[in-house]
């Protein structure tokens, strides 16, 4: 039993809190918006993100970010990416020395090229910083659908700590040293799922998206060993596990985009049809600018930058990348392979 605050009444958020709460912790539910906050306490249910799922009793709401942020043993942050940063600074003054803060959000932040949890360890540096991340819809884990994640932490101890306060019947935890291997997979994969949406979006088959996936994971791992992640880390629910589900489930925000793109609607006016942030787009930028910084090939990313920032067609695109130079399919060629 624990007393755990969680930053950010999103549906993924909001998801987390019903959870935990039904495993028996104290949840406090912070929001930033003040309406948003009294709409939670009034009908105990998050209508515009997960409708007909109610809250626990145990469950706490407040617009008072400090009273999150005292006397809890577990900080779960869980706001949209852009706004990790000035909630850690407003959070900043109120957390302890070793705090455990565990961040679900993902993105990468544009112009640092920071990960969301290096974000967090600037702001707050005395805390002690994990990542959770892995295949889990809000609208699943709301609803008790069995999920899996992975919690990654630099402590051992602290991993385990999250794993015994997270796991239930319906929500397995699996640990990883690998931080950044594991923010990166959860963010980057927001991207490739935007581009097999835009590929439903055009009509085409099962084959191109299959391809797309398939050398989308060999980007994200490729650029996650150049920064110094564990490549295997990518194989596992934080890269291609999260992949699949977000390149083939309607609940994804960033395929739904992606789809909306594909049948010629703009990038912002999927957005607005969405009505909901679409990360892979911000990481779209972030992804492209980073890999260019360390000098890694990512041609699904650069043609998807151009598709969303420059006004490349979506036929365009794909025509680019079927027309590259001819390659290995490994990055080892088969020189000293007989």
């Amino acid at each position: 039993m624990a007393n755990i605050s969680v930053i950010g009444s999103g549906g993924w958020g909001s998801a987390m809190a019903i959870m935990l709460a039904e495993h028996g912790h104290n949840i406090m539910l912070w929001s930033y918006l003040k309406e948003e906050c009294e709409d939670l306490k009034k009908y105990r249910e998050n209508k515009p993100y997960l409708p007909g799922v109610k809250f626990p009793d145990g469950v706490e709401f407040t617009h008072d970010i400090e009273k999150c942020c005292r006397n809890t043993d577990i900080i779960i942050t869980a706001t949209p990416s852009h706004a990790v940063r000035a909630t850690a600074r407003s959070m900043a003054g109120y957390v302890r020395d070793g705090q455990i803060i565990v961040n679900i959000s993902k993105g990468i932040e544009e112009g640092t090229y920071y990960t969301l949890s290096q974000v967090i360890r600037e702001e707050i540096p005395g805390c002690t910083i994990a990542v959770m991340s892995g295949p889990s819809h809000a609208e699943e884990v709301s609803r008790k659908v069995p999920t899996t994640n992975v919690v990654a932490c630099e402590s051992e101890k602290t991993a385990e700590y999250i794993q015994d306060a997270f796991m239930n019947p319906n929500f397995r935890i699996y640990t990883n040293p690998d931080v950044l291997g594991v923010e990166l997979g959860g963010s980057l994969k927001n991207v490739i799922a935007l581009c097999a949406g835009i590929i439903d979006g055009m009509g085409l088959g099962d084959n191109t998206k299959a391809a797309l996936m398939t050398r989308g994971l060999v980007e994200m791992s490729r650029l996650g060993a150049a920064m110094g992640a564990n490549p295997e880390t990518f194989n596992g629910l934080s890269g291609v596990g999260d992949l699949i589900v977000t390149c083939t489930s309607m609940h994804s925000r960033n395929r739904r985009a992606g789809i909306l793109i594909g049948q010629g609607k703009t990038p912002e006016e999927a957005k607005n049809e969405v009505k909901m942030v679409v990360e892979g787009i911000r990481t779209c930028r972030a992804a492209k600018e980073l890999s260019d910084k360390v000098g890694v090939e990512m041609p699904i990313v650069n043609e998807a930058y151009k598709v969303l920032f420059n006004g490349l067609s979506p036929q365009e695109a794909i025509k680019n990348l079927m027309g590259r130079d001819k390659k290995h399919e490994s990055e080892r060629s088969f020189l000293g392979t007989k």
